[in-house]
């Protein structure tokens, strides 16, 4: 399909351009050990990013990439809360820590890109994605 087009709707779009200035701002809150704001963005941040997996949850290539997104915000948020409240470095077993915890969602974003590229994309070949 060399013509093939993928459209977003503009009020998608829009909000998918607005999901990039929460994170920005999470993250640069993070980076300035701004606590308050840094918390407070997680929410609108995970929320427009599941939204944004919901809404494109019929095509499974953005289905897949968009869940990934969903869990690497879930980590790296939670990875932010740990490193805020001081928890980051306790002992959870031997050498692992809370902040090791945050491994948990980054690996399970690795999950749906798995089935996407390794499973799906072979079996699929002649069908229109957007990756």
């Amino acid at each position: 399909m060399p013509n093939a087009q993928y459209t977003i709707p503009i009020r998608y779009r829009k909000m998918e351009n607005l999901h990039i200035v929460f994170w920005l701002f999470k993250d640069i809150a993070w980076c300035m050990i701004l606590k308050p704001l840094g918390i407070a963005m997680i929410f609108p941040t995970l929320i427009i990013a599941i939204v944004i997996a919901w809404r494109t949850r019929r095509m499974v290539s953005e289905r897949c990439h968009n869940l990934a997104v969903a869990l690497w915000i879930s980590a790296n948020s939670y990875w932010m809360v740990s490193e805020f409240l001081h928890f980051d470095f306790l002992t959870v077993y031997g050498p692992i820590t809370y902040k090791h915890l945050a491994l948990i969602p980054f690996l399970l974003g690795l999950l749906p890109l798995a089935y996407y590229y390794l499973y799906w994309r072979r079996r699929h070949p002649d069908e229109f994605e957007t990756m």
